[in-house]
């Protein structure tokens, strides 16, 4: 982990509010693995004290990018930056994702931008397999165009069907796994909105499978000290333990998160 002044060389939108930001950052930009993510000094903004953490979309030897929305102060201050201005990062942080195990088939399935969190992965993995990208509208679905030439069999859906199937992620992800995954066993990486890592996880566990889920969570400090970021892990002896999304994840196994029991209380009672 470092901290560096990175200097904005390139600042674009790319479509539906979202934005792509190259920073020069010689310190961090070589040692960034796949799902780790850079904690953001917004300039002039000096009211809020809290970094933003942002998930890093790609690196290129010295060079380091992150994708962003504008869903407010913070990322619409962000948005004013200019290339040859300045800004302090940490980072790299967090544990990301690991390498693909020997023999299974990858699968990436990311929700909004959370494909951003997922290109790392997919340009460094040995095999390339198929890629489930789904969103609201097809405002929301970016980048398809780099993963394909990096060799992804790219399905999309979006809610409003604007794009791809009609549907959320898993209309498209279920079928699949029925009709064409095959012999195949898959490893999954995932990234998104907190109900679709769940429904990924809960396909995982039923089938036996490896799910590495990146998890969605607010961040205060970034570096493990604040405590605002936890979530529940199981802790070994069949109960469960706090874990910090910046420390020991974001990137979980899907069996390492610990799942609350089914609430019995609403169920019809048997006749």
């Amino acid at each position: 982990m470092k901290q560096e002044h990175a200097e904005v060389i390139e600042h674009q939108p790319i479509q539906g509010g979202y934005n792509l930001l190259v920073m020069h950052a010689p310190g961090i930009a070589p040692d960034v693995r796949p799902g780790q993510f850079v904690h953001v000094q917004v300039p002039h903004l000096n009211e809020c004290v809290l970094r933003r953490p942002f998930s890093v979309f790609k690196t290129e030897g010295q060079r380091l990018a992150i994708l962003y929305k504008d869903v407010g102060k913070g990322t619409r201050t962000l948005g004013n930056l200019r290339p040859g201005e300045g800004l302090n990062l940490i980072g790299p942080l967090g544990r990301g994702f690991p390498a693909l195990q020997e023999g299974l088939y990858p699968v990436l399935v990311a929700g909004g931008y959370g494909m951003a969190a997922l290109y790392q992965t997919a340009r460094l993995l040995p095999v390339k397999g198929t890629a489930f990208f789904g969103g609201r509208t097809g405002g929301d679905i970016l980048c398809v165009s780099e993963f394909e030439n990096l060799g992804w069999d790219v399905r999309i859906t979006t809610e409003d069907g604007s794009l791809g199937q009609a549907g959320r992620v898993t209309d498209a992800l279920d079928p699949w796994m029925k009709n064409e995954l095959g012999s195949r066993e898959p490893e999954l990486f995932a990234c998104g909105p907190t109900g679709m890592l769940n429904a990924v996880a809960d396909r995982a566990l039923e089938q036996g499978w490896t799910a590495w889920i990146s998890m969605d969570t607010n961040m205060g400090c970034g570096v493990g000290a604040c405590l605002t970021c936890v979530v529940k892990v199981h802790d070994g002896r069949g109960g469960w333990s706090w874990a910090r999304s910046c420390r020991e994840g974001p990137v979980f196994e899907c069996r390492e998160l610990f799942r609350e029991p089914a609430n019995v209380t609403n169920r019809k009672s048997m006749p």
